[in-house]
């Protein structure tokens, strides 16, 4: 056999397998970041499903705050009919406003509880108020460890030589979660009181 022959196959079946470990350490990346998204919707949804029964324990004590419940059952519309692609940075800034837009209606009405003792003792409020908090907490956990397997995934299929077959086979980069516009400004405490 001639030896240009073998340096051929020799190339050949080198690219190959660099082709084929590049692909498969791509897969668990893309697996690990989808797994942690559907984490974190998961924990949205938990919220979601919560505020119904805030609303409704409110409602029972305060009825007098309308504007506010139906601005969180609104806010909860918006925040649940949306769909995201997590390549598409647009629209997952689109579902961060609007997970943030509960978020804020249900900071309001959390503060609105505060003026009425009723709801404040109410033992129901109170497993709901504290399954919130913890769901809020856990929202966090979930978006940070999301971040960093969009950043593991990224830089992967950013790096050379991976990224001209991440290209070729259509692995795209993920969009990471940012803080909000409003959050990076500093609150107007002169005027909150």
């Amino acid at each position: 056999m001639n030896k240009t022959v073998l340096y051929i196959v020799g190339a050949v079946a080198i690219a190959g397998f660099w082709v084929s470990s590049s692909y498969n350490s791509l897969i668990p990346l893309d697996e690990t970041v989808q797994e942690k998204w559907s984490n974190v919707q998961n924990q949205y949804q938990k919220r979601s499903d919560l505020v119904p029964n805030i609303v409704a324990t409110v409602k029972a004590a305060a009825s007098s705050e309308k504007e506010i419940l139906t601005g969180v059952i609104e806010a909860r519309a918006s925040a649940t009919k949306i769909t995201v692609d997590i390549h598409d940075a647009e629209e997952l800034a689109q579902y961060q406003e609007q997970q943030q837009g509960l978020s804020q209606a249900l900071g309001r009405l959390m503060m609105i509880t505060e003026q009425y003792p009723q709801i404040q003792s109410n033992q129901n409020f109170l497993g709901l108020q504290t399954q919130l908090e913890g769901i809020e907490n856990r929202v966090s956990v979930e978006r940070t460890r999301y971040n960093e397997s969009v950043k593991n995934f990224n830089v992967k299929v950013r790096s050379f030589p991976t990224n001209i077959l991440a290209g070729i086979v259509g692995f795209e980069k993920y969009e990471p979660f940012k803080a909000s516009q409003k959050s990076q400004e500093a609150p107007d405490l002169i005027n909150a009181f």
